[in-house]
């Protein structure tokens, strides 16, 4: 068979399940590594700015505590207080990396270390001006077109002299070292993102594989042909995928083989009355008792192929939800119902065994149905003298209807066949009589009443056919209809 919806190959490279699960994991590695990338920088400034914050509260009360505790005596090398501490405080502390201690004394700079101060922080900038003028302590940060200044300021006032000590921390350098951080650690993400998406495909191949098997199987497969199967890999989603679908192979192949024999075995069951219908058609004289005798025989024939037809459409009803008109049946009533028209089948010592007190929600006519037909197939193994009891008995929760004889019995090897459809006993006696459908029927009646059938059956010793069928409807659209009908 050709396929004509066959899908370009581009088609199958670009939008494939494997390159769609790629195509994720990159998205996702990406959106991933962006979030990290920016929660790092951020966690990377703020440590940054704690530690810039702590350093210049460090200084400052340092500053405080030295101005707290200096001793100071006027001699003929320092004016007043202010320039003995700036002097002496100067000269005994080291700045950190891009850290600045500046004094001012009365406008103007008077010692800071280190000597060389960036343009922003010398003698005339506007930042000395405005530093000089502070008379109370102040915390704040600068932004310049080229850094970012961060500082703390402490006014010192003596009479008419007026100081004010400053240290202020550039941040320029290590906003560059974050920066500098940051980039390494997004080409080590892209690196990564690289190398993972190469491993992705890969295993996504691997781990797909199976479903290309699953694939090319499926083309594979023709109506005549059901019998590949799939090696089962593992016990993930895929393995039970593959596990689902050899089960499925199966089913089917289990399928089209009933449906060969079904037509195989009702081609054959309408061929024969044809075949004879045909033979006497083309052998029939100008006699009247002959074509008396002839219409006879073809109108038996035509009315077996009729019966057959029907049984068949009735199977085939069986399926459906509309198959059963259900109502609620008094038991003990339908029990002698039934026995009263089994008994016009044949002559047989018929007998009432047991009768039921109880009701169920069911189809009268289907169950009439399906024990009229164990009673027919009961008159057809059995002799006259032979016994054929029919009873009722509620057992639990379960209503049992039965037919026992006292025939000829069925072998074991027959007894699970003979419920298929077009089966017969291989021992019987009456080959010829009717298709094989009727049991076929009875079980397909008790399937759709939520029940089941059950054969008790020893050769020479009779049978023993029960309808076991709930009392409550198993099922929620039998339940339903039950109280529709009611």
């Amino acid at each position: 068979m050709t396929r004509t919806n066959q899908v370009p190959k581009w088609y199958r490279i670009f939008f494939s399940v494997r390159t769609r699960i790629l195509v994720w994991y990159v998205v996702l590695m990406c959106i991933s590594a962006f979030v990290s990338i920016l929660a790092i920088r951020h966690f990377l400034y703020v440590r940054m700015e704690q530690r810039i914050e702590k350093s210049l509260q460090q200084e400052i009360a340092e500053f405080r505590l030295f101005t707290n505790r200096i001793n100071y005596r006027k001699d003929k090398i320092f004016e007043n207080k202010i320039t003995f501490i700036f002097e002496i405080f100067i000269n005994r502390n080291i700045p950190d990396d891009d850290e600045f201690l500046v004094t001012l004394l009365n406008g103007k700079i008077y010692r800071s270390s280190p000597k060389v101060l960036p343009s922003y922080l010398k003698q005339d900038s506007e930042l000395a001006k405005y530093f000089a003028q502070l008379t109370k302590p102040e915390q704040n940060q600068l932004i310049t077109p080229t850094d970012t200044i961060v500082y703390r300021a402490e006014p010192i006032i003596q009479g008419q002299t007026h100081g004010v000590f400053v240290v202020a921390q550039s941040t320029l350098d290590e906003q560059q070292e974050v920066n500098d951080v940051v980039i390494a650690i997004m080409r080590v993400t892209i690196a990564v993102v690289i190398v993972s998406s190469l491993v992705a495909w890969i295993v996504a191949g691997r781990v797909l594989s199976p479903l290309h098997l699953l694939t090319e199987t499926a083309r594979s497969i023709t109506e005549s042909d059901l019998t590949r199967s799939i090696p089962v890999k593992g016990s993930d989603e895929i393995a039970e995928l593959t596990i689902t679908f050899n089960e499925m192979l199966q089913r089917l192949q289990a399928a089209f083989a009933i449906q060969r024999d079904f037509i195989n075995d009702a081609g054959h069951e309408l061929r024969t009355p044809i075949t004879i219908i045909r033979g006497h058609l083309e052998l029939l004289g100008d006699d009247p008792q002959e074509r008396q005798e002839t219409i006879e025989l073809v109108t038996d024939e035509l009315d077996r192929m009729n019966r057959f037809v029907d049984d068949l459409l009735l199977l085939v009803k069986a399926e459906q939800p509309d198959f059963l008109n259900l109502e609620t049946l008094e038991i003990s009533s339908l029990t002698e119902e039934l026995y009263a028209k089994a008994k016009a089948l044949a002559v047989r010592d018929w007998r009432l065994e047991s009768v039921a007190s109880c009701r169920i929600v069911g189809d009268r006519q289907r169950l009439t149905q399906a024990i009229m037909n164990l009673a027919q197939n009961a008159t057809q193994y059995t002799k006259q003298s032979d016994i054929i009891a029919l009873g009722s008995a509620a057992i639990k929760d379960k209503l049992h209807l039965w037919v026992r004889d006292t025939g000829e019995g069925i072998p074991l090897s027959d007894q699970k066949r003979i419920f298929q459809r077009f089966a017969r006993g291989s021992g019987s006696r009456r080959r010829s009589e009717g298709a094989g459908l009727g049991l076929s029927i009875v079980r397909a009646i008790a399937e759709s009443h939520g029940g089941k059938v059950e054969l008790v059956s020893r050769a020479l010793a009779g049978s023993t056919f029960t309808l076991i069928i709930p009392l409550e409807p198993p099922h929620t659209e039998l339940r339903s209809k039950s109280v529709t009908k009611g």
